[in-house]
């Protein structure tokens, strides 16, 4: 696949990055300055990581809400770390969530406030950490920007600079020139649905090989 990002990477480079700024009219505090709007003008920098959070196939009907269950595409230059393996969800306006395995099971408040995050797994902060590092800016994605809220607000409750995280919205609504699908169906391919998988940066977390938390 072409690198699309290759065009605005000097361009990017040389912008300041903004602090974060949660737009208080957003339901799930999508950043004001760097979004699905802007993102294509802060692609492929080395001082920021770049993470969707969304599930390959996710069982919770997102369809029924005009989204898509399936990551058919997304950005060139990001990682898939799903969110749902990371943590309990909060309830969804959805049927069907997930509800399998996590690395921390998650409390909250009456106000939707984490109050308690524990490790299922003793590899649970491990991965965490190398999947977010703290060294560096890191740009988090989903489809309509609930997962991406819930993943930011997971890494401050564990310990995470608040300023170096940011919540860039849902990849649903990206009108941008560096899509990266990842499953063409049979109106673009002319023929069978085509499951382009390999293209994706996916990190791989293998419950089965995890050692339960004393």
């Amino acid at each position: 696949m072409e690198n699309k990002t290759s065009g605005i990477q000097s361009r990017s480079e040389a912008a300041v990055i903004p602090a974060p700024e949660p737009d208080p009219k957003s339901m799930f505090g999508v950043d004001k300055n760097i979004n699905m709007a802007t993102i294509d003008n802060w692609l492929g920098r080395g001082d920021v990581l770049y993470r969707d959070v969304r599930m390959l196939f996710d069982p919770a009907e997102y369809a029924a809400i005009g989204g898509n269950q399936e990551l058919s595409e997304t950005i060139t230059g990001f990682k898939i770390v799903p969110h749902p393996y990371l943590a309990t969800l909060m309830k969804l306006p959805v049927k069907n969530a997930y509800l399998g395995d996590t690395l921390f099971t998650l409390t909250w408040d009456k106000k939707g406030a984490i109050t308690s995050a524990t490790a299922n797994y003793k590899e649970s902060l491990t991965i965490l950490e190398e999947l977010f590092p703290k060294n560096k800016k890191i740009f988090i994605m989903c489809g309509g920007g609930g997962y991406a809220s819930m993943t930011r607000a997971l890494l401050i409750h564990l310990g995470w600079n608040a300023n170096d995280l940011y919540n860039i919205g849902g990849n649903w609504a990206y009108k941008g020139g560096n899509a990266l699908k990842l499953i063409e169906y049979p109106e673009e391919t002319g023929g069978d649905t085509l499951y382009a998988l390999w293209r994706a940066d996916y990190a791989l977390i293998d419950f089965t090989r995890l050692h339960k938390a004393e």
